[in-house]
């Protein structure tokens, strides 16, 4: 789908107030040669868990949105922006059902001292649980408006802030885009149990 026309569309938007975001790890993320956000992919409408111990960022804004899934569906979620993030302990997991049973895909990166560094972020997320800090925030902006590059509808309900401090975050997510994303001391494994990544 074109997380442009995602960012701008008008159908079914929701209202979600003071909700901060996390970050996808390179295997569900489509990267942006020319670090250019919003860019055009299909949502296949699987759902996907991510989590860190820590993510500081700057440069954030959030919207209501939808997001429009390759089977036709329409999906209500929190379209969330930041410039520039670091993530402690990333975890990201998607676990489907094949013929073998559930089989999940796991991915660690950050883990040992160098966090992950990410630029762009775009991400449609549909739950998010953490602690949240913000700086210099904006509760109520005009989506048009908002500081981040990537911005919504004009007289559409947004927040922005200059800053963002996540701790002991968990969210879940069908769609994340960023221009780079440094995935220190990575390690993806495939499991057969169902297991994912532990709730924080």
């Amino acid at each position: 789908m074109n997380l442009k026309q995602l960012a701008k569309s008008r159908g079914g938007r929701i209202a979600m107030v003071a909700i901060p975001v996390g970050i996808a790890s390179a295997v569900v993320m489509g990267g942006v040669a020319q670090g250019a956000v919003p860019v055009s992919f299909s949502i296949s409408g699987t759902s996907f868990t991510m989590g860190g111990t820590e993510l500081n960022g700057s440069q954030f804004s959030q919207y209501g949105g939808v997001a429009k899934l390759q089977s036709g569906k329409e999906e209500p979620v929190a379209i969330a922006n930041i410039g520039s993030a670091t993530i402690t302990d990333l975890c990201q997991s998607v676990v489907q059902n094949t013929p073998l049973g559930k089989v999940g895909l796991v991915i660690t990166a950050g883990d040992a001292g160098t966090p992950v560094k990410a630029s762009n972020l775009q991400i449609g997320m549909t739950d998010l649980k953490g602690d949240a800090t913000f700086s210099n925030i904006r509760i109520g902006a005009d989506a048009s408006t908002v500081i981040t590059g990537a911005k919504g509808s004009a007289g559409d309900f947004a927040q922005d802030s200059q800053g963002i401090l996540l701790k002991n975050f968990s969210q879940v997510a069908y769609s994340t885009t960023a221009s780079t994303l440094q995935l220190t001391n990575m390690h993806l494994k495939v499991v057969t149990d169902g297991s994912g990544c532990p709730a924080n």
